[in-house]
């Protein structure tokens, strides 16, 4: 993780843990420079992480300010690791359900940017809230970037063992709404009748040097999620 980032992810953290309201004035750009000791640069950097986020925003002449919602229960979609930091005042439970290297299809390929039959991890997870069923997930590594996974792994954090393991930096992801009517596996996998309403979220991770790695869709129960969007 690059300075700028583990800086903007203290903040963060210093922002959560202290229940800071909306309008909280922060530190300058000059104590947090002193504070951390680095260059204005790297804050500069942090600032704008943490404003792309959402955590902040800067008025001039005036400072730097929390921006923080205050609606609880609602996932954020502009968050890239997971959801798990918007609900974890929550029971949240990852379940597996498929785990196994396949080949890459062509849509697969198209998203991840590989050629046809490259090899790929594939995950398939049911994601629970307080035992209500929220999403199943499929997704898609690419194996020669991601050279290890194991269920252990995946049972747990997959973004977390991918920067501290294996030192690989979520830099963006695109994300892919579509509304469609839930059938087999997955109308089971939710809970759901066949032909039920359900959100369609398909992400593509990146790397920080703009390589994608992760190739993801989301099925979301139609009755149990709540979605945020900053503008």
């Amino acid at each position: 993780m690059l300075k700028y980032q583990e800086i903007a992810r203290e903040i963060e953290k210093k922002i959560k843990t202290e229940n800071l309201k909306q309008g909280t004035k922060l530190p300058s750009v000059g104590e947090l420079v002193a504070q951390y000791k680095v260059s204005k640069n790297t804050i500069l950097r942090t600032l704008k992480e943490l404003e792309v986020k959402g955590a902040i925003y800067q008025v001039q002449g005036s400072g730097i300010f929390v921006r923080r919602r205050n609606r609880k229960g609602y996932i954020t979609l502009l968050e890239h690791k997971g959801f798990s930091g918007d609900l974890d005042y929550l029971e949240v439970e990852s379940k597996v359900i498929n785990f196994e290297i396949v080949a890459a299809t062509e849509e697969i390929a198209n998203n991840l940017q590989c050629e046809i039959g490259d090899k790929v991890y594939l995950v398939k997870r049911i994601q629970s809230i307080q035992g209500q069923i929220l999403s199943v997930e499929e997704s898609y590594y690419k194996k020669r970037l991601i050279t290890f996974l194991n269920r252990s792994i995946i049972e747990g954090s997959i973004f977390q063992y991918l920067e501290e393991g294996l030192n690989i930096h979520v830099g963006f992801s695109d994300k892919y709404l579509s509304v469609h009517k839930t059938k087999g596996q997955i109308s089971k996998y939710l809970g759901l009748p066949e032909n039920s309403p359900m959100l369609l979220v398909e992400e593509i991770y990146y790397t920080n040097n703009g390589e994608p790695f992760d190739f993801s869709k989301l099925y979301y129960h139609y009755e149990h999620s709540q979605f945020f969007l900053q503008s």
